[in-house]
């Protein structure tokens, strides 16, 4: 099976599906025992997708799958990266210039190259507004770090739980 994907920015009036995603993008080592929905919540968590579009850092784009049901817009994934000032930062903050990527796909979406031309797209419009690296963190055992690998990140930091990742950008990105 394939999907024809679309790839656009968030709109204002979806903003209010990243909470959704955020938990999405959450590896969850055990399935059968997920983390409860409001970890979400927690001050280093919600900093990823709270208050979002108040900064000129707050970037987001969505994949969109059309929905043969009705005929409108099915969001399926999104990919968005933010910068961090003050005192909470995210598990994969380098420093206040280079923008944390996250990325989430619904689990019937996974694996079918969604998230690499979703992640593709948002490193080429990093590097176009004029960004120079971004980073993640990935928990220890989850496959997305195949993903990261092969669209160029590297390990910079291992911590007890997850690897923090950055990829130089450039105008070729793979």
């Amino acid at each position: 099976m394939s999907f024809d994907v679309e790839i656009r920015g968030i709109k204002n009036s979806e903003t209010y599906l990243l909470g959704e995603f955020m938990y999405e993008s959450i590896y969850q080592p055990n399935p059968s025992t997920p983390y409860p929905k409001d970890i979400i919540y927690i001050p280093n968590i919600r900093i990823y997708w709270d208050n979002w579009g108040h900064s000129k850092d707050d970037h987001c784009l969505v994949g969109i799958v059309n929905s043969n049901s009705n005929n409108s817009d099915n969001i399926v994934g999104v990919v968005w990266s933010r910068n961090f000032h003050g005192e909470l930062k995210g598990y994969g903050y380098i420093d206040e210039n280079t923008p944390e990527i996250g990325i989430a796909i619904y689990k019937e979406y996974r694996n079918f190259g969604i998230g690499t031309k979703m992640m593709k797209q948002m490193l080429n419009y990093l590097f176009q507004k004029g960004y120079h690296q971004v980073s993640l963190s990935v928990s220890k055992g989850n496959p997305a770090i195949n993903l990261y690998k092969r669209l160029g990140f590297y390990v910079i930091e291992e911590n007890l739980d997850d690897f923090i990742l950055v990829i130089k950008l450039s105008n070729n990105q793979k």
